[in-house]
């Protein structure tokens, strides 16, 4: 007789006893010498399946298994056909997950059926045939389900035990994340009963937001498991670098292909770039690494670089690119490389390699240029140390330009390296950005509505109302508004409402509702071309407020906007003088508040910053002494040519409402991120529009977002009236609480006094 070791089968693991036999079979041949402490913790209440659950911890960590294991326990005790319903962001995972269960399912005889776009018929055919086992999903191939074969959908899921949601963060704040809740409400509707959900997630800032998410207005208890597993060591090192021109110019260069002499990629580049490539290849040649530059064209030329000195050198390629506009097989030659232990490998990724995708460990994560966010930075080093006893090893890169007569504000306070500075501290300190669950997500509540429509075969405006609003996820939209909803949409030929009070589809409706495009509720962001003097630049997303006269930062240039063709998503603009910008690529996220006032804290203060190198010490002294020179230890405003500055240290939410207020009074804004510049102005007429502007004369999010020209921003946008659309706009994008205390403070600081 083969006995199980001590660890597992001891007393400390109450878990392991609660499991099914056949489980505990699989975990010790498996050579599993203990549950991970999710695992062990997860199993009662699960099984209990009379709340709800989160488990929180970092990548690898075991989630999946903490999470299946009860629930397959659960499912192996039913009586009759069982099955619980995975739904996951990416069908690559849901690949991943299909390999990762099927050897413990199909030991249990327990069917496990992916279902996604890329799935063939067959396979989905077997569940609805037998109705029994983990269903892996994706919410667009879920929201195909319930509008297709609504009639069937109690008999489909009569025996539906659980639900459960993987990167349940990856979810929360965006219109697809809403899309589920709406679809997870929708389904339990159907049964009339309320099914445990579990949720699996990298740890938030505020897990209560995360349970706030799994089940709004909940009635039901969750239990949050934040796993006490991790909690490596992290070793963080940012290197600086002062950015130069190419070594060729474009004369240069025109001159050379002239006389048919070939021009190196190299010598075309910044040459900061070209020593980050060189540095990257030294440091992290023969291991597995991630490398995030933050933007498609940034991980080409990277990847074109890396894979340039790989050839130099006479060593086979080690570095891969991975991002979204990549073909499926390009990126799972990545994934593949990266998976292969046999020789080292390494991706130029974007986000695309954030989320629990298995590529396995890597050594280390290098992050060129500020993160999106805290909290990204953190997903990302979820990768890293992975292994017992293994340090998270993160290095960052920061690209200052060198200072000139002429210099920007932004670059005298060298913001991308006090930004990812701040990032790191707020890293270190346990801090990331808590999720955004507010919103009105007006554009997915169309979809949902039509969605319903065709799975009920029509609804009443009453039950639509009680379906989504009432009882669902939309519950923040008051009736009148819901109303003056149908009749804009009435309006467009979305819906017609026939005889008896069904609302069925216009004819332009069924059109939309018919498209295979129709199951997203989020489309590609829309890129505006931009084109100067009959020229085009390129292509970018804008999702600040957008209108004449204010500024864009593409090609590492600003640019004032001259005009906006909203029909053809072209944008002309003209050259700006002044100092050159900071070079963003316009992909990075919002800045938090909590990060601009570290980014403050970091300039105010004079300690040693132990994770910098000489030249990063170096560029962090200088962008110290200059925020003193220019006073901003003392005052948040810099008075100078004839403009006024304004320093509020908010995130973008903030920074942009401070901007559209002060426009709508006059005022000629010029919103720099960091601060905001008031062209053609002086401390006195400054002074009186805030005293105005804290004192109740405050404009109203209509009034707000009503000037600006791009508020279609998601997929059904477009079909929302006027006022409905500035509100949704001003309920994503706009902090008016915030910018009120802000120049309420002004005001009774009397920061201007010291200017009269």
């Amino acid at each position: 007789m083969t006995t199980m070791p001590d660890s597992v089968g001891s007393t400390e693991s109450s878990a392991f006893f609660l499991l099914d036999e056949r489980i505990q079979k699989w975990i010790w041949q498996a050579g599993w010498s203990e549950l991970r402490d999710a695992q062990e913790r997860a199993a009662a209440p699960i099984l209990a399946a009379n709340k709800d659950v989160i488990i929180a911890a970092a990548t690898a960590a075991g989630k999946t298994e903490a999470a299946f294991l009860p629930i397959l326990t659960s499912i192996l005790k039913a009586d009759g056909p069982s099955c619980v319903l995975y739904v996951s962001p990416l069908k690559a995972l849901i690949n991943d997950q299909w390999g990762r269960l099927e050897g413990l399912c199909e030991s249990l005889e327990v069917p496990v059926i992916p279902w996604h776009g890329d799935i063939s018929d067959s396979k989905k055919k077997r569940f609805l045939k037998k109705p029994a086992g983990v269903l892996l999903i994706t919410p667009e191939s879920l929201e195909a389900l319930l509008m297709n074969r609504g009639t069937s959908l109690s008999g489909l899921f009569a025996g539906l035990r659980y639900i459960v949601v993987d990167e349940l963060h990856a979810f929360i704040g965006t219109e697809r994340g809403k899309q589920l809740q709406s679809l997870l409400h929708r389904v339990e509707f159907v049964l009339k009963q309320r099914v445990p959900r579990v949720g699996l997630s990298a740890t938030l800032g505020d897990m209560s937001l995360a349970a706030e998410y799994l089940r709004p207005a909940s009635v039901m208890e969750t239990e949050l498991i934040v796993s006490k597993d991790g909690g490596q060591e992290l070793k963080v090192l940012l290197k600086g670098y002062v950015d130069h021109p190419p070594k060729l110019s474009d004369k240069d260069i025109a001159i050379l292909q002239q006389e048919g002499k070939a021009v190196e990629l190299e010598d075309t580049l910044p040459q900061a770039q070209v020593a980050v490539a060189e540095q990257l290849f030294k440091t992290l040649r023969g291991s597995n690494n991630l490398i995030f530059p933050n933007s498609r064209s940034k991980v080409e030329i990277y990847a074109d670089l890396l894979r340039r000195l790989c050839e130099q050198n006479g060593l086979p390629n080690e570095l891969w690119p991975h991002h979204g506009s990549l073909s499926k097989d390009i990126r799972e030659e990545a994934e593949a490389a990266l998976k292969n232990k046999e020789r080292p490998a390494s991706a130029v990724c974007t986000t695309t390699l954030e989320l629990g995708i298995d590529i396995g460990s890597v050594k280390s994560i290098a992050q060129i240029g500020p993160a999106p966010s805290v909290a990204s930075l953190r997903q990302r080093l979820g990768r890293s140390g992975r292994r017992k006893g293994e340090p998270a090893i993160l290095r960052c890169y920061a690209i200052e330009p060198e200072l000139t007569p002429d210099s920007s504000i932004s670059d005298l306070l060298h913001e991308g390296l006090i930004q990812s500075i701040a990032q790191v501290k707020l890293l270190a300190k346990g801090w990331f950005e808590p999720p955004l669950v507010s919103g009105l997500h007006l554009s997915t509540l169309i979809q949902q509505l039509l969605s319903a429509i065709s799975q009920y075969g029509g609804l009443t405006a009453g039950q639509a109302w009680r379906l989504l609003c009432e009882t669902g996820p939309f519950n923040s939209l008051a009736k009148d508004e819901f109303a003056q909803l149908l009749k804009g949409l009435g309006e467009r030929d979305i819906l017609v409402q026939d005889a008896s009070g069904l609302l069925l589809y216009g004819q332009l409706g069924e059109k939309l509702a018919n498209h295979y495009t129709f199951y997203a509720a989020f489309t590609s962001e829309e890129e505006f071309r931009l084109v100067t003097e009959g020229k085009t630049l390129g292509s970018l997303p804008i999702s600040k407020p957008l209108e004449p006269d204010s500024h864009v930062i593409f090609a590492g240039r600003r640019w004032r906007v001259r005009h906006v063709d909203l029909s053809a998503k072209v944008i002309e603009v003209v050259s700006d003088k002044g100092g050159k910008p900071p070079e963003f690529d316009g992909v990075g996220g919002k800045v938090h508040d909590r990060v601009r006032e570290e980014m403050r804290q970091v300039l105010l203060g004079d300690e040693v910053v132990p994770f910098l190198d000489q030249q990063a010490v170096a560029l962090l002294s200088e962008a110290r002494g200059n925020f003193r020179r220019l006073g901003l230890d003392a005052q948040p405003v810099v008075v100078a040519g004839g403009s006024v500055r304004i320093f509020p240290w908010k995130g973008d939410w903030g920074v942009d409402t401070l901007a559209l207020a002060l426009e709508r009074r006059g005022c000629k804004v010029e919103n720099e991120g960091l601060c905001l510049k008031l062209r053609e102005a002086n401390p006195d007429s400054v002074s009186d529009i805030l005293f105005d502007l804290s004192e109740g004369a405050f404009p109203t999010e209509s009034e707000l977002a009503g000037e600006i020209l791009n508020k279609v921003q998601e997929k059904w946008d477009w079909l929302l009236t006027d006022e409905l659309l500035s509100r949704n706009y001003a309920s994503h994008n706009l902090d008016i609480p915030g910018a009120k205390r802000f120049f309420s403070e002004l005001v009774s600081h009397g920061t201007f006094e010291s200017y009269k």
